[in-house]
């Protein structure tokens, strides 16, 4: 059967009245969690128990890995935006994370700074990092191109899209978690590299489902030969091998990343803005500042909210009560309680958004992000009278499942609402580029997550009063800005023209 058959074919048919491509993203990128979220459940284990760091290194390589997954990300638009595509983006992307996983199976070595051993494993991180640019923003921009710029149902779907992130991320820290602390670390992070293959293995399966969505912008230009001998497809892929031994090399200065990660950040802002005002239209410009206005709340949140694999994962480890029904329940599997939680609620929040939008009551975007940025300093909040109240004890772990449900709820509130936002209220040109750069606002958030981590201190019982003082003060500073954030979230509503879509998607 030819291509345009198949499609034809899929066109119309529907899942609980979303394509079923929606569901071949769900299940491609709930895999690619599994792996992230497993890995990344026992990452801050494995430098300091199994590589010795001590937890200012281990906090600072920490967040020079998560900050780095959410910088790749901008390239990896950029090259779909103009030569890739989304499609096989997604698919080079999964290929590098798997390497990456892998590696780090087989080189754990004996334990300790054995230069080769931890050279290999750097070589595995960056194999990831790269990996992600290609992948992470380009599966969100797949799920947008499913839907019209004014279907009502893209807020659900992403709710829904979401929810399957959020499976991987519950089921990756258990078997990752499990088999990491207690059969070996090579166990867990070669479970992680296995998931992401099945994530693989049905992406290019069901290809069909994604009704040719997400295909090479001009293919002929693709297959052509360059310099190198190659055709302009693999001459990127060259090049995004050489990226992993760049960032090989640069890994271990954790420090300078920052800096880096800031003039890259000021760097694609600038470029943004200059083609929004110098090539956009009123509408269009108005857009797009509304959606750089988002994302310029995503540093703030994401750098609290990920306290979760950093300060609380070893805050959980050494001050928490974790016995339960008669098993002390290891740290790392606290970190699938948040994706739990999305599970159950992430239905509750698509049929609630769907309902108030029907009687013209759903809150806007940025209201949504005001919010959730409330709900965020609240968690933290909670988490600190729980510790007052036990005294010089263990903190009881209810209070751990308290400060997930309300940064669960926060999320709901930000990252797929935001997802959604970015793809409707980007230009065609630019939606693999501004997806990016939401992701990078993400990585600026990972970077100022390490450095609030370290001012916690080890976590260790003498420094338990300055950690909960760090999160006093984040939580109440939280709470006001997302009531700012919800006192202008009118105007913002006004620059995103919602009112105008429905009648440009008909022109």
């Amino acid at each position: 059967m030819a291509t345009s058959d198949m499609i034809s074919a899929e066109a119309g048919k529907t899942w609980l009245g979303h394509p079923r491509g929606l569901y071949l993203l769900f299940f491609a990128e709930m895999w690619e969690r599994f792996s992230y979220y497993g890995m990344r459940a026992i990452l801050i284990f494995y430098l300091t128990k199994h590589f010795l760091f001590g937890e200012d290194k281990a906090y600072l390589l920490y967040g020079a890995y998560t900050s780095l997954v959410y910088i790749t990300p901008v390239i990896g638009g950029y090259l779909a935006d103009r030569f890739l595509g989304p499609r096989k983006a997604v698919l080079v992307g999964g290929v590098f994370i798997a390497i990456g996983h892998f590696l780090i199976a087989i080189t754990e070595g004996p334990g300790g700074q054995d230069p080769l051993f931890l050279n290999g494993f750097y070589l595995a991180l960056a194999s990831i990092i790269v990996g992600t640019g290609f992948l992470k923003a380009n599966i969100s921009v797949l799920v947008g191109e499913l839907y019209a710029r004014d279907d009502h149902r893209r807020d659900p779907a992403f709710s829904i899209f979401y929810m399957g992130i959020n499976m991987g991320g519950m089921l990756g820290p258990v078997v990752c978690g499990l088999l990491g602390e207690l059969w070996g670390w090579s166990w867990g992070f070669g479970a992680a590299g296995v998931g992401m293959l099945a994530g693989l293995v049905m992406f290019v399966w069901l290809k069909p489902w994604l009704l040719g969505k997400g295909e090479p912008p001009a293919p002929q230009q693709l297959r052509a030969r360059t310099a190198t001998g190659l055709s302009q497809e693999w001459t990127i892929y060259l090049a995004a091998t050489l990226g992993v031994v760049a960032i090989w090399l640069v890994i271990r200065y954790a420090e300078l990343l920052g800096y880096a990660l800031l003039g890259f950040s000021a760097l694609t802002v600038v470029y943004i803005v200059w083609r929004t005002v110098g090539t956009l239209g009123k509408v269009d410009r108005d857009r797009m500042f509304a959606a750089l206005f988002l994302i310029a709340l995503n540093p703030l949140f994401w750098g609290l909210f990920e306290q979760t694999g950093s300060s609380l994962n070893i805050f959980t480890d050494r001050n928490v009560d974790r016995s339960m029904l008669g098993w002390e329940v290891p740290a790392s599997l606290f970190q699938s309680v948040n994706s739990v939680f999305i599970i159950l609620l992430a239905p509750l929040f698509a049929v609630l958004w769907t309902f108030l939008d029907k009687r013209r009551l759903e809150p806007s975007s940025p209201a949504k992000f005001g919010i959730g940025l409330v709900l965020c300093g609240a968690g933290f909040l909670v988490l600190v009278a729980g510790a007052a109240m036990a005294g010089e004890n263990l903190t009881p772990v209810i209070f751990v499942f308290l400060i997930y449900l309300l940064h669960t709820m926060a999320e709901l509130c930000f990252s797929p609402v935001g997802l959604s936002a970015m793809t409707r209220l980007s230009v065609s040109s630019m939606v693999g580029l501004v997806m990016g750069t939401w992701f990078l606002a993400m990585a600026a958030g990972n970077f100022i997550a390490g450095l609030i981590a370290r001012a916690t201190g080890s976590g260790e019982a003498g420094n338990v009063t300055q950690v909960l003082d760090v999160y006093t003060r984040i939580g109440w500073f939280a709470i006001v800005v997302g009531g700012l954030v919800l006192l202008v979230s009118p105007y913002v509503k006004r620059l995103m023209h919602l009112d105008l879509i429905g009648s440009e998607e008909k022109a």
